[in-house]
């Protein structure tokens, strides 16, 4: 079997040749270590001249397009373009993630800046708005966004002389914001007459509130404040693309290929003139300057980087050089030397020296190039032009051989053979031509196979043959030099390339994705000897393979840096290192190839951290096919915890029933029951799909949960306290480390952790916003003050947050598939471990981000599934669980050893003070010493070994182990059965807790006489329960199918069980013996009943529409009920025990006569008359008022009557039990709501005496017991919720003011345009509005709003002098409360009304006022705090709402 495993060898990035010149400014600075930071493509450099070395950033996975400097000089922020954009801050020594700022911006980050302190940093978006944020870095936290402007922002900056001050500028504006409290507010600069309103491309901030800005037209424009005072005319001949402030004053630069400098007055010092230095040529153009003692920097359009010494100004040194704008396509190594060359659309060709790492030579050529290739000798260098034609230069002086133009087409692929005869020369007009290259170039073939544009070609190491591929993925062969197509098989067998660097062919076949394109691969090189092969592909990607890759969706090593198409590939001649080359960001990166037996060495370096994952879900995995998933964990993965409709959804299906609301409120309805439940017990742990979900709490009780509770469980008392603040399933529970406080997570739409006291039972905090469909792992830090926690979504996020507060501290996407386990590390709160399928990362906290490193297996193994994690002793130590049984030992993120501990998996481990505790599927505890060197005890779980207080009975010996803890002597165990269980040290197990195991719990029966009840559910078990205080499981037997229904006889001695596969059992309800056992049926048997009285007859009904009437004695059938169109759902028998009463599944209430089955017809009001021995119909006019409002969405799944007829419990799929007075009649009665179980409550009875409910919930296997009270007790209530679904008018409308204020719409009252008609412009914007007509032509800006429609401004009008508010009528009263207070001791009164905030002085009767309000003010409140005297705060109307301090 082909190898489909990826290559053990890698790939160092080396270097990177070119610089961001085009469509970017000011990202060229030197920093602290006098070393140069810039970026190219998706990399930042890090360049340091002394040493000619670069370091590398690569934490983007697109186009970086802004970068700032810190003022310490050693970090820099970096922001890239794409569709969830983010920046990151990183240090220039380590070349390491400091913080990750992120889910805020979109497109792209345009410009960036740090303020003095280096605290705060400030980003532009290039989304439509041109968002600006400001943000505190280092925590990863937004501390204010605003709009920025309608059009594009080009450069912003802070005040470095007055806190809380911006600038920013852009496409015709400048604005000066402030900062205040966490808003931001523009005003915008004033042009006045001063200068002509233009765009404004740069800026830099002085002091006295002078800013300083470059302009397009090449002046400098001077601001004080926010008005223009005079400008600096002709500074430069065009547009000024970078300022840079430094302690000497200003250095510029623009188009004009000039670099000036100015004092800090703006006093000009001096000019130098780029253009006409010796590296200068015509159209240079500067983007970024930046001054430093006598040296300065200099980024050009062109990519190159000079370094200019003040004193020798005529003689800038070239540190940098690159292709410039346009596509980069062209790419050939030199066969005997270390050289590659390149040419691209700017149709300059370049060669490169590997070795010294600079441009070694330069031509540019007529016609933009596409191709290259290096004779066989190295004399020639042939290139392909777009236009059709192609050229051939000597490499020693680059002149020109010789020039052909045989085709009108993009020449794309040109190769010399290996005997230097021929030149194949493939272009887009689908053939190659083959021309002799000692006949001065004379075309001799021609090969016209393809139907489309060629692509790559390859000789044969004896020059006959050439294979070729074109745009249809085809793969052709021609002899050669004629060209004529070969398709004999036969003949191709033998042949020996000499190079590979075609897409398609079985020798590449494991290159291509599962699902992709033919077009997404650009290039491929084979390393024959090293047998391993590079690819490019259109994502930016380099890949490292095996070769041959013989087998689809092979594994491989991947590597970022380019940001978008990676355009071609190849290997030196030496093989020493691997060239690519990038479309778009036109930049060369050479790579330093490491085969295996190095990467030994190189095991004590630290591997590339990087942001992206590197590790997709098809790549860099060293084993692929791996072992198949142990059967339990497969089951588990396959779970799917959504649902159809969510508890969230409900208040809107209800807004959907509006109408049906409405008919319901008009008519009186019969009140909710006085009496109600509490819960009282429930049976069930959830062990099936959780792990280490079961703790000691501090005072000993044990903490865990089941369905949507949360149960506190009291083992000496054997009592349970709920917490009920869930509405779904919880999925996990993590315990504080003090052991009081407790996490759950449960499923929902947008779904919650809530943080809850065990002994007080009250939420502390609830999470939400950023988990969706579930949360499935938490974990709290040592301190207490941080939690972790994994979302079932499909990129299973992982979310920290400080939970007091409630504010997410930092988030990332942690895996494509289930992880299980979270830990945050107990020695150091900003790193955690996260384990899953095929996953262990290591993670630490980098701001808003997580930055995770993939454990380092190194030769000991493969990347197993991981079930579980510890910490240990120290912050590098950690250990995992392997699917295998294994533990893994972890130093720092690389694997050194792994022990065996268990047979199968390894679900659950504990770390002691000393030591470890693990437990397995094996079924066996292990203690373990504190290196895993040494098992010191294990533990068996064996009915043997049962205590004999336990409270119920092991189904199985060694049960599969899903949770472990320990505390107060003992070892507590969760096992995948549903039951707990405690360990004493020395030996016993006692069982405390126990329900049913995976599947769905639907049957439910109550005995005639005891508080007993029977369970049977779809885990082929039928159950016992003692419903008396000791709360325990009686009896358990196993079935040989799952069942859905049973029944206890009259006199309590027989039980009947239906069961899924259309049989039946009675059986003895005391020793759980058959007594009989019948199969008539294939479908489920979906009800079971024996008639009242004797119970002489038992009435079997099915999911293939009939019932079967057996008389008990005899054993025999004696009759068929048939008629229901649909499965049988409910059934009753009346007190005679001569009619029956059925429900189906297309909600039909029928009627047949015992023992016969014959089909009777009952008028409603009759039904009622009749005596029922029991009532768990869900039809009828009854109990019409249990369905609700939205019941096309769910159902009612089951009901049933008190003894004294007067309240009905039905249960449905929402996970409510509800209580109804009956008769239930009326649409939408009204009830009283319970919430315990999660989803569907598929069955509820009452004991025989009403003192319990008892309910079964369907996948969440718990059974629920309730107690029954009556009218005026009234307890701790605490799971009494809603009373109903409507409060209708009887309740006591309103008061008419009350009802005129509640309709008033404020939407449209603010926003609506034709209350107030705006039409031309406000005063103090007219200067500086620019008309429609003056507009950019090309303009990103959304269309205007009508609210800004411009009207003439060119003509000269009247300064219009400003108006000063002097006293204002009125105050709001109508639609406002509380919203008048004294301050000052009652010196003055202070209230509002429309948008200003009044202080009225009552001795003088003046008034002042707060205008920052642009809206009707609606609220306004008082510090009263001591502290904070005077501060008023105010809310506004207005899409985004303000709060205003007034001082």
């Amino acid at each position: 079997m082909a190898d489909r495993s990826a290559p053990s060898c890698h790939l160092r990035l080396e270097w990177v040749y070119g610089y961001r010149g085009h469509q970017c400014r000011n990202n060229l600075y030197y920093t602290a270590a006098k070393e140069i930071v810039y970026f190219v493509a998706g990399v930042g450099v890090v360049y340091s001249p002394r040493e000619h070395r670069q370091k590398f950033y690569l934490g983007h996975q697109d186009d970086i397009i802004s970068l700032a400097l810190h003022p310490d000089r050693v970090l820099v922020a970096t922001g890239q373009v794409g569709k969830e954009p983010y920046i990151c801050v990183w240090d220039s020594y380590t070349v390491q993630t400091v913080s990750v700022l992120k889910d805020v911006h979109t497109h792209g980050i345009a410009c960036l800046a740090f303020d003095l302190d280096g605290q705060r940093l400030v980003s532009v978006g290039l989304d439509s708005k041109n968002t600006v944020c400001v943000w505190d870095w280092r925590k990863g936290k937004l501390l204010s966004m605003a709009p920025g402007h309608t059009d594009r922002i080009f450069d912003i900056s802070w005040d470095l002389y007055q806190p809380n001050k911006l600038v920013s500028c852009g496409v015709k504006h400048i604005k000066f914001w402030s900062l205040c409290g966490n808003s931001l507010t523009p005003k915008r600069g004033v042009f006045g007459k001063t200068g002509d309103l233009q765009t404004i491309l740069c800026l830099a901030c002085a002091r006295d509130e002078v800013t300083y800005s470059g302009a397009l037209n090449g002046d400098i424009y001077v601001w004080k404040g926010i008005n223009l005072v005079r400008t600096i005319q002709g500074a430069h001949a065009a547009g000024i693309f970078s300022m840079n402030a430094c302690e000497e004053g200003f250095a510029t630069g623009g188009r004009d290929g000039c670099v000036r400098l100015w004092d800090l007055n703006f006093k000009p010092i001096t000019v130098i003139d780029l253009r006409e230095t010796d590296q200068g040529y015509k159209g240079l153009s500067v983007r970024s300057v930046c001054w430093r003692g006598d040296h300065i920097l200099v980024g050009t359009q062109d990519s190159e980087i000079f370094e200019i010494v003040v004193h020798e100004r005529n003689k800038p040194f070239l540190i940098m050089q690159g292709h410039c704008e346009g596509e980069l396509w062209a790419l050939a190594v030199h066969p005997t030397k270390p050289l590659a060359m390149t040419g691209s659309d700017d149709r300059s060709v370049r060669i490169w020296s590997l070795i010294d790492h600079a441009l070694i030579a330069r031509c540019n050529m007529e016609e933009p190039i596409r191709c290259a290739a290096v004779s066989t000798d190295g004399i020639h260098l042939a290139l392909g032009m777009k236009d059709g034609s192609f050229t051939v230069l000597r490499v020693r002086d680059m002149t020109e051989v010789v020039h052909i133009k045989d085709r009108k087409e993009a020449i794309h692929e040109l190769k010399y053979s290996p005997d230097g005869n021929f030149l194949a020369v493939g272009s887009n007009d689908s053939s190659v031509d083959i021309y002799g290259v000692v006949q001065r170039y004379k075309k001799v073939g021609e090969c016209i196979g393809s139907l489309s544009f060629i692509t790559h070609m390859d000789w044969s190491s004896d020059s006959k043959y050439l294979q070729t591929n074109d745009g249809n993925g085809k793969r052709l062969f021609y002899r050669m030099p004629s060209g004529k197509e070969v398709t004999n098989k036969e003949e191709l067998k033998g042949i020996q390339w000499a190079s590979w660097t075609c897409v398609s062919g079985v020798e590449v076949n494991g290159i291509w994705p599962k699902y992709s394109d033919i077009n997404d691969i650009n290039s491929v090189d084979a390393n024959f000897i090293g047998q391993v092969m590079v690819t490019a592909d259109d994502y930016g990607i380099v890949k490292l393979f095996r070769y041959p890759c013989l087998r689809k969706g092979a594994k491989f090593k991947k590597y970022l840096g380019h940001s978008a198409h990676v355009t071609n590939v190849r290997w030196s001649h030496d093989h020493q290192w691997v060239v690519s080359i990038g479309g778009a960001d036109h930049s060369v990166f050479q790579w330093k190839f490491v085969p295996d037996r190095k990467l030994k060495d190189s095991l004590h370096i630290a591997p590339q951290e990087s942001l992206v994952d590197s590790n997709s879900d098809e790549s860099d995995s060293d084993q692929s096919d791996v072992p198949e998933l142990d059967s339990e964990i497969e089951q588990e993965t396959q779970i799917t915890y959504r649902r159809q409709v969510y508890k969230e959804d409900l208040p809107q299906l209800k807004e959907q029933c509006k109408e049906k609301r409405k008919s319901a409120a008009s008519k009186r309805r019969e009140r909710a029951p006085g009496n109600s439940i509490r819960l009282h017990f429930v049976h069930g742990y959830r062990g099936y799909d959780c792990r280490s979900n079961l703790f000691y709490t501090q005072t000993g009780e044990i903490v865990y949960h089941v369905a949507a509770v949360g149960v506190v469980y009291n083992r000496q008392q054997n009592t349970q306290r709920f917490y009920l603040g869930h509405d779904d399933d919880i999925l996990c529970l993590a315990i504080h480390p003090l052991k009081d406080y407790v996490a759950t997570g449960q499923v929902g739409r947008d779904s919650s952790i809530h943080i809850w006291d065990t002994e007080t039972i009250k939420p502390l905090s609830v999470l939400k916003g950023y988990h969706q469909y579930g949360v499935c792992a938490v974990d709290f830090s040592a301190d207490g003050k941080r939690l972790a926690s994994v979302g079932i979504d499909d990129n299973h996020t992982i979310v920290l947050w400080d939970w007091k507060k409630g504010e997410k501290l930092s988030a990332v996407r942690g895996s494509k598939d289930k992880i299980f386990v979270v830990k945050i590390n107990p020695f150091m709160p900003d790193k955690l471990i996260t384990v899953g399928i095929k996953h262990m990362k290591f993670w630490r906290r980098a701001g808003g981000g997580l930055i995770g490193r993939k454990g380092c297996i190194g030769a000991l193994g493969r990347t197993d599934t991981m079930m579980c994690a510890v910490y240990g002793w120290t912050e590098e130590m950690a250990f995992s669980g392997t699917s295998t049984g294994d533990v893994c030992i972890w130093r720092d993120v690389f694997l050194i050893k792994t022990v065996k501990a268990h047979d199968g998996p390894v679900f659950s481990m504990h770390a002691l003070e000393k030591g470890f505790v693990t437990g397995g599927k094996d079924g066996v505890v292990a203690l373990w010493d504190d290196t895993f060197e040494r098992c010191l005890k294990t533990y068996a779980i064996k009915r043997a070994a049962l205590a004999p207080g336990s409270k119920g009975l092991l189904l199985e010996d060694n049960p599969s182990i899903r949770a472990i803890s320990l505390g107060h002597g003992h070892i507590l165990v969760g096992t995948k059965n549903g039951e707990i269980l405690e360990v004493d040290k020395s030996g016993p197990i006692t069982l405390l807790v126990q329900g049913h195991m995976e599947g769905e719990v639907w049957g439910l029966a109550t005995h005639p006489h005891l508080p007993i009840c029977a369970t049977v559910s779809d885990d082929k078990t039928l159950r016992i329960w003692d419903l008396s205080p000791s709360h325990c499981m009686l009896a358990v037997r196993k079935l040989k199918k799952g069942g859905r229904c049973c029944c206890f006889s009259p006199d309590g001695k027989a039980l009947a069980v239906g069961l899924n596969d259309g049989s039946f059992l009675i059986v003895n309800a005391d020793t759980l013996e058959d007594l009989v056992s019948f199969q008539h049926r294939k479908d489920v048997i979906s009800e079971i009943r024996f008639s009242p009285g004797a119970g002489k007859y038992l009435a079997v009904a099915s999911c293939d529409n009939f019932v079967d009437i057996y008389n008990v004695m005899s054993s025999k059938r004696v009759g068929i009920c048939k008629g229901a169109s649909s499965y049988i759902t409910h059934m009753d028998w009346d007190v005679r025990g001569k009619l029956l009463q059925v429900n189906t599944g297309a909600k039909e209430q029928l009627f047949f006569e015992a023992p016969r089955g014959k089909k009777q017809t009952i008028p409603s009001l009759e039904v009622e008359k009749i005596g029922w021995a029991s009532w768990t119909s869900v039809l009828g006019s009854c109990c019409e008022g249990i369905w609700p409002i939205i019941g096309e969405v769910t159902d009612v799944t089951a009901s049933c009557l008190t003894s004294d007829s007067k309240v009905l419990a039905t249960g449905d799929d929402f996970g409510f039990v509800k209580l109804f007075r009956y008769p239930a009649r009326g649409k939408f009665g009204k009830f009283k709501r319970y919430v315990a179980h999660s989803t569907h409550v598929t069955n509820v009875r009452w004991t025989y005496d009403d003192s319990l409910l008892i309910t079964v919930g369907g996948a969440d296997t718990s059974l629920m017991l309730w107690t029954y009270e009556m009218e005026g007790h009234r307890d701790s209530r605490q799971c009494d919720s809603e009373e109903s679904d409507l409060d209708s008018e009887e309740d006591g409308g309103y008061d008419s003011d009350v009802t005129r204020e509640n309709e008033i719409n404020y939407t449209i009252k603010a926003l609506s345009t034709n209350i107030r008609p705006m039409f031309g412009i406000k005063p103090h914007l007219q200067q500086k509005e620019p008309t429609l007509d003056e507009r950019p032509p090309v303009s990103r800006a959304l269309p205007q709003p009508e609210k800004l429609q411009t009207n003439n401004v060119g003509k000269k009008k009247r300064p219009i002098e400003d108006l000063i508010l002097e006293l204002v009528f009125g105050y709001r009263g109508k639609d406002c409360r509380n919203n008048v207070h004294y301050l000052n001791d009652g010196a003055d009164v202070i209230y509002h009304t429309a948008s200003v905030g009044i202080l009225y002085n009552v001795a003088t009767g003046s008034q002042s006022f707060y205008q920052e309000h642009n809206d009707d003010i609606l609220c306004l409140t008082v510090n009263q705090h001591p502290k904070f005297t005077n501060i008023v705060a105010t809310g506004q109307l207005q899409l985004l709402l303000f709060t205003c301090g007034m001082q």
